[in-house]
């Protein structure tokens, strides 16, 4: 008997340390949390976020905050369970943030990379918002391709057969709809004169039709414009950094005095696109004092679900869908929300 007993301890010691080990094991799913919310209209880490030079700025009274979603990239059997009842937290599939093909450091650089061009798609919306708009400029001329001799490096392109351009890609379209030898007629400015070319397409290395230009956009306007924040990942904060910019530029407190939060992606027309984690970014909007929430037109069902007390969702398609929102918030009405929300 005593020998039994002991064998029973052991065997109960043993199951214990291979739970609580289990229990530890990592697994495969990450856990999605709100995470830090930042007011682009302030500081992060003692430095201003945006910094205007060359013209009067001004410092609303009000925030405008980008929201974000923190990532546990490596949870445990445990962690996972916890999360699990978590209801601020999303346990998900570790393929979904982190793709199989690619490490997490690989990810960290796209996020990092996607950040940098949401910062340079805010300014450029901005500036078109203020009158300033895209120039498409002839960066460099391939020797011994149609262009050369044709067109100039400086040349800004204004439209190609008659169709106007307003972004790099659309000379690129232009030329491959049209079959390898097709010319096309190049309307430019050189030195402040208009002028024009015909240009016969030819193939490249890849057999596309091309011409042999590299092109570069271009936005003259009179001030700098600074925006300093590197710490975040992703593309969703295009929005907000839009807006804090123009908030910066107008003697308007366009915030009202109110703290507003949002997200969204925004390209360099004024669109306002769909981002993830809607529901985690919610939580952390409210938690950190937001008043209303800026949400993509393509989300508005999401956060419908996923709504916080206290925290309506004004629907936002585009640059100025967000800028009538502050104008209503800051007036005092009700902005247009997202269908099946309100004031809770």
């Amino acid at each position: 008997m005593r020998r039994r007993g002991v064998t029973v301890l052991i065997g109960i010691v043993l199951v214990g340390i291979l739970t609580g080990a289990l229990l530890w094991v990592k697994v495969p799913y990450v856990a999605l949390g709100p995470g830090p919310t930042v007011n682009t209209l302030g500081q992060y880490k003692d430095a201003t976020i945006i910094t205007i030079e060359g013209r009067d700025s001004y410092q609303p009274k009000g925030q405008l905050r980008l929201v974000t979603v923190s990532v546990s990239p490596e949870i445990s059997l445990m962690e996972a369970v916890y999360f699990w009842f978590d209801t601020d937290t999303a346990v998900v599939p570790r393929e979904l943030v982190y793709p199989p093909d690619k490490s997490q450091k690989q990810v960290d650089n796209e996020n990092a990379q996607q950040f940098q061009r949401s910062q340079s798609s805010a300014e450029t919306a901005a500036l078109r918002k203020l009158g300033y708009e895209v120039k498409i400029s002839i960066k460099e001329v391939t020797a011994g391709k149609p262009a050369d001799g044709r067109l100039k490096p400086g040349d800004i392109v204004t439209a190609v057969d008659g169709t106007a351009i307003s972004g790099v890609p659309d000379i690129a379209n232009l030329i491959k709809a049209k079959p390898v030898g097709t010319t096309f007629v190049f309307e430019y400015t050189r030195d402040g004169v208009k002028g024009s070319v015909p240009i016969a397409s030819a193939a490249n290395e890849k057999g596309d039709p091309a011409i042999g230009v590299s092109l570069e956009p271009i936005q003259p306007h009179p001030f700098k414009i600074d925006v300093k924040l590197g710490d975040i990942g992703g593309p969703s904060a295009g929005l907000m950094f839009t807006l804090g910019i123009l908030a910066k530029l107008d003697a308007t407190d366009l915030t009202g005095g109110i703290i507003i939060a949002g997200t969204g992606t925004m390209d360099d027309n004024g669109n306002v696109g769909p981002i993830g984690g809607i529901a985690q970014k919610l939580v952390g909007a409210k938690r950190d004092g937001a008043k209303f929430f800026l949400t993509p037109a393509d989300n508005c069902a999401e956060a419908v679900k996923n709504a916080v007390p206290g925290l309506p969702l004004a629907k936002v398609k585009t640059l100025d869908d967000a800028l009538a929102a502050l104008t209503a918030i800051r007036e005092h009405r009700e902005p247009v929300l997202c269908e099946g929300t309100g004031r809770k």
